[in-house]
């Protein structure tokens, strides 16, 4: 199952780039379940992200390495693939793509995954969506101009 979201912010793509840190992606962890930041490396090839997830009764980590990066004139990508998914996951594949737009940036957000059976991964793509549908206004405020000129007078 596919899903694709994209979300317009304010900033310069190899700015944006520059916050696709340890700090944004705590923000962008749901209400639920809550997550656990288990590992952090980064957004470059070989780099773990390990989280855990806490379901109240039980909980499910979730690692996944960076396969793929590239930065280039048009977009910065990166791309991560579970390696230990929760026990719904069969196969995850996010493909993080931040396209220069001049001023501004188009945070895409292409997802591939499969659950372990066909029924549940078709039950899966309504919560999938929206915890990553939650992002869009993270997203713009963390990246909004006025955000970056804030961090520019505190550093």
């Amino acid at each position: 199952m596919k899903i694709k979201i994209e979300t317009k912010v304010d900033q310069p793509y190899l700015q944006v780039k520059e916050g696709f840190d340890k700090d944004l992606f705590n923000k962008l962890s749901p209400p639920f379940p809550p997550v656990k930041l288990l590992r952090f490396d980064g957004s470059s090839k070989g780099d773990i992200v390990s989280l855990e997830l806490n379901f109240i009764f039980f909980k499910q980590v979730w690692t996944s390495e960076i396969t793929y990066d590239r930065t280039d004139e048009n977009e910065f990508v990166f791309v991560d693939e579970g390696i230990k998914l929760p026990f719904f996951l069969k196969s995850w594949k996010h493909r993080h793509r931040l396209i220069n737009l001049g001023l501004g940036t188009v945070i895409r957000d292409e997802i591939e995954y499969k659950a372990p059976f066909k029924l549940l991964t078709i039950l899966l793509y309504p919560a999938l969506f929206l915890q990553f549908w939650y992002r869009k206004p993270i997203y713009k405020k963390y990246f909004s101009l006025n955000q970056h000129a804030k961090i520019e007078k505190l550093g």
